[in-house]
């Protein structure tokens, strides 16, 4: 009896054993997953650079991760199995990680030159502003000189001597 139970604890052991390296059907591909994690970190990224008051995730977390998983057309359960799955697969999520920092740095580059121009553009107007400004000023001094002339005055002038 006892060989028959060692047995059965051993083959039903191999069987879960041998279960694990087949995906079931609730995992996110991996193109599918990648866009996800990039989608996930900027609003990781987001949610970090707000004020942390204790219900900050809460408040407006909550909405964002929600509608985040309906843009993919997925939930937070199917999420977390996926990303579980993946994790007990490091040669699978590497891959996947090196396309979503990928995806980050494209998205931040370009970010950036959008940043670079708008600065440009308005360093622009502001040169123009300051020149236009600086002339107003020099022909208002060329029409009247003396309102302009430093005066100088004695700053002892009203104390009175100390006996």
């Amino acid at each position: 009896m006892q060989k028959y139970i060692a047995l059965f604890f051993s083959v039903s052991v191999c069987l879960f054993a041998c279960n694990g390296n087949r995906p079931s059907g609730d995992i996110l591909n991996p193109q599918r997953m990648t866009a996800l994690l990039t989608d996930v970190h900027i609003v990781d990224g987001h949610m970090y650079s707000m004020i942390q008051n204790p219900d900050t995730l809460y408040k407006y977390g909550t909405g964002r991760y929600v509608a985040l998983f309906k843009k993919h057309g997925t939930d937070s359960s199917q999420f977390i199995n996926s990303l579980k799955y993946y994790a007990s697969k490091p040669t699978q999520l590497l891959p996947i990680y090196d396309q979503v920092l990928a995806n980050l740095k494209q998205k931040s580059d370009s970010l950036n030159k959008l940043q670079a121009a708008e600065n440009k553009r308005v360093d622009a107007i502001n040169t123009v502003k300051n020149k236009r400004i600086n002339d107003s000023i020099q022909k208002v001094m060329q029409q009247n000189p003396q309102k302009f002339k430093p005066q100088r005055t004695n700053p002892y002038k009203n104390v009175a001597p100390q006996k």
